[in-house]
């Protein structure tokens, strides 16, 4: 029986050409979420003193770096809310709601006037704006993720469901690349003063076009299925307590890919401007490009799970982090050559890639539809905001106590941790409810 949700098409698995739209669809409401996420970050420099007092440069930044802490810590709110949102209502109503949470933050960020001129109100509603981008992005994951697995082609689901991470990286491509492109366009004393607000205006107006894009988006076929069979316990935290095992995979899974990911792809920018001491302009550039290949190499990653299964993947990842991380991190801390960097850091990202590419489907392959986006999406986003918001924070501190290689060794033993989950968890491919589920229609 298949269900007809107001507002979307009835899904129809055999039509390739509907699954790429749809994966097009979802994977670039993605991408935009995570440039809105991105570009706080990216643009942190300029409008600090607009919404914390100019007398004292350091404390404006703390105080926009503490937001952006606040932020991190919604994701897991974020990931509960609309995981339950999608688990009763649908992927499709959740991943517009997502991605209008989305604009509605990033409009709020563009418009609040300085502290200058409404005082604490400024930091304040940068606070709340930061709180509904925070619950946005915990929610997009879990929904995203979901749905990219649902919609994919059996035997092409690690494929399709890795351009999640393709559109991961590409937000933060598209937040560097338009600060470079306002940096070469704009004075330094305009970017301060209002060219800022540029980055957060492009980020709403495209956060809206999605949102209209994707309220014409199928529905998953699992999703409609269950819908008319199972109500109830859809989406609860009673449903989900009854998958303790697959809960604990999730974190398993997620501890070690986090750190790794955010040591690679996040925290090098800053390992390479203090420690190995190359400019910052040489870093950004090399950055973008190592960043770009990885983006390249994801859907490369998961097609290749589809062939020989998620598991060897894992392993890669687990072992080459495991080996490779302290090595890597020593000689980069020492490099002053800006390509040897990009090759280091961009050797790390090939071995992240072993976990990014279908982090996504070896998850959403854990849980049965009445729960999946809720155990998908809650416990990886209480992970990473324990391990993966708090990495660099933990790097730094080692750095100012003079042992900042012991960071290196954190790194390795968190990945070594996931090594050992890789190594005794069944192949999810194999037992997948998705696959399962379709075998018993036919």
């Amino acid at each position: 029986m298949t269900t007809r949700l107001s507002g979307a098409a009835t899904y129809q698995h055999g039509s390739e050409k509907r699954v790429i739209g749809n994966v097009l669809r979802g994977s670039i409401g993605n991408l935009i979420e995570w440039y809105d996420w991105y570009a706080y970050a990216a643009f942190t420099t300029y409008f600090a003193k607009s919404f914390f007092p100019t007398s004292d440069t350091t404390a404006a930044f703390l105080g926009t770096a503490a937001v952006f802490a606040v932020g991190f810590l919604m994701r897991p709110l974020g990931g509960w809310m609309l995981g339950r949102f999608a688990d009763r209502f649908g992927r499709r109503r959740a991943l517009v709601l997502s991605v209008t949470l989305m604009a509605g933050g990033s409009l709020l960020i563009a418009v609040t006037p300085s502290y200058h001129t409404i005082g604490i109100a400024a930091p304040i509603l940068l606070l709340t704006a930061r709180l509904i981008q925070g619950l946005s992005v915990g929610g997009e994951y879990s929904t995203s993720a979901t749905y990219l697995s649902e919609v994919a082609t059996p035997g092409k689901r690690g494929f399709y469901s890795s351009f999640q991470y393709v559109t991961l990286y590409g937000g933060q491509l598209l937040a560097l690349g338009l600060q470079l492109l306002l940096q070469a366009l704009l004075t330094e004393q305009q970017l301060t003063a209002w060219g800022w607000r540029i980055a957060f205006g492009v980020g709403t107006l495209a956060a809206l076009t999605v949102m209209w894009l994707r309220r014409g988006m199928d529905e998953s076929e699992s999703y409609q299925r269950e819908a008319g069979e199972t109500t109830g316990e859809r989406g609860t935290l009673r449903a989900l307590a009854k998958y303790p095992k697959e809960i604990a995979l999730v974190v398993g899974l997620t501890l070690g890919g986090t750190v790794g990911f955010y040591t690679f792809a996040t925290y090098s920018q800053k390992f390479l401007e203090n420690t190995a001491h190359i400019p910052r302009r040489q870093v950004t550039i090399l950055l973008f490009c190592a960043i770009l290949v990885a983006a390249v190499l994801q859907p490369v990653f998961g097609r290749l799970s589809d062939r020989i299964g998620r598991r060897p993947l894992l392993l890669f990842f687990g072992i080459g982090g495991t080996l490779l991380t302290v090595p890597l991190m020593t000689v980069l801390g020492s490099t002053r050559n800006p390509v040897g960097a990009f090759f280091l850091v961009l050797a790390g990202l090939v071995v992240v890639a072993g976990y990014t590419s279908i982090n996504a489907i070896v998850k959403a392959e854990l849980f049965p539809t009445k729960i999946r986006a809720l155990g998908v999406g809650l416990p990886y986003a209480l992970t990473v905001a324990i391990f993966g918001g708090t990495a660099e924070l933990i790097a730094q501190a080692l750095k100012s106590a003079g042992h900042e290689p012991a960071f290196f060794w954190y790194v390795a033993g968190c990945v070594l941790v996931s090594l050992i989950v890789y190594g005794t968890m069944r192949e999810t491919s194999k037992t997948s409810e998705l696959e399962e589920r379709r075998e018993d229609k036919h």
